[in-house]
């Protein structure tokens, strides 16, 4: 199940803009905006934590399973963007309002991205599975974690708009770039000394690929939570 977050504390201020009735309407539109983008993160992470499962017990009813709930990410994603235009049009926020609402707009896109190498990884999965393992699976689940964890605490620092924690995230990117790195020179080796292994090792670089680049959209968020409370763009500048 995926992690519920504490969300009341820092719910975003209603816009200066509106008044009386109107603020409490867009107040309640922006919390529930931030609690669809938290069930769209938590199906998110579920779907790493899944796709793993499947390659690790080779359970192709599992991976299958994640290609089918992509839809539902899809439609968290539609649902979004439609509220953030509708917001923008209807209400005409300040700074800070207007700000939240670009970020989120930003941030699904990046969750939605996320959900995509999910499906990409269930793809080469069952492709996998229609032969004999390769080798031990070790640096793939540590990947896995590592960037099913940076996720998490994106989603939690924009929650929180804790910028200490959303540059620990950015900061933990190259974690797992050194774990893709370690793993290709692994797979080079089994293809250069058996070519029969080729189809296999370079299914699991894919996978491995794809792994990297959920870290890489966990970055992005990490990196537009700090947008969002400094109004600072660091895209690009955070080591």
């Amino acid at each position: 199940m995926a992690t519920r977050r504490r969300t009341s504390e820092t719910a975003p201020p209603a816009s200066p803009k509106s008044g009386g009735r109107h603020a409490k309407h867009f107040h309640e539109e922006l919390e529930a905006l931030k609690q669809t983008m938290l069930a769209m993160g938590g199906l998110v992470e579920d779907q790493i934590r899944r796709v793993m499962r499947a390659l690790l017990e080779r359970d192709d009813v599992l991976a299958q399973e994640v290609i089918d709930r992509d839809q539902q990410v899809n439609a968290y994603d539609v649902e979004v963007d439609e509220t953030c235009v509708s917001l923008l049009a209807l209400h005409q926020p300040a700074a800070g309002d207007l700000r939240f609402i670009t970020t989120a707009m930003k941030i699904v896109t990046d969750l939605e991205r996320i959900g995509d190498q999910a499906v990409n990884i269930a793809q080469r999965v069952l492709e996998l599975n229609r032969e004999p393992q390769l080798k031990p699976y070790i640096d793939l689940p540590r990947m896995a974690e590592k960037a099913q964890h940076m996720v998490k605490e994106s989603l939690d620092a924009f929650v929180a708009r804790d910028t200490e924690l959303a540059r620990k995230v950015c900061a933990e990117d190259a974690d797992v770039d050194a774990l893709k790195e370690q793993l290709f020179r692994e797979l080079l080796t089994f293809m250069m000394e058996d070519p029969k292994t080729i189809p296999r090792a370079i299914r699991l670089i894919l996978i491995s690929r794809f792994m990297e680049r959920v870290a890489d959209h966990a970055t992005n968020i990490a990196e537009m939570v700090i947008y969002l409370v400094d109004a600072k763009m660091v895209r690009h500048t955070l080591a």
